[in-house]
């Protein structure tokens, strides 16, 4: 994917938070906020679907298929953030 190089280009984070918000809409990173937040918490295993879904002012739906991808799918990109981060300051 081209959009993958562009952004490992990037040296800090303040250059690609400036990239996304040129190339994304208010909503669209919002939505990419909301998801990367409800991985976090589902993450962490301690909270159910619906405490999250309640927490966080989202659909269980949303919650759902954002455990589906961090769970079930092969991708494994959520997966590979979240083990990459570390400290209580990203959870």
């Amino acid at each position: 994917m081209k959009l993958t190089k562009a952004i490992l280009e990037l040296k800090t984070s303040k250059e690609v938070e400036n990239f996304l918000k040129d190339i994304l809409t208010p909503n669209e990173i919002g939505a990419i906020e909301e998801r990367w937040a409800i991985a976090k918490l589902l993450y962490k295993k301690e909270l159910t679907y619906r405490e999250i879904a309640t927490e966080l002012g989202t659909s269980t739906a949303t919650v759902t298929r954002v455990g589906r991808f961090l769970l079930a799918e092969s991708n494994n990109g959520y997966l590979t953030a979240l083990k990459k981060i570390k400290g209580p300051q990203y959870y």
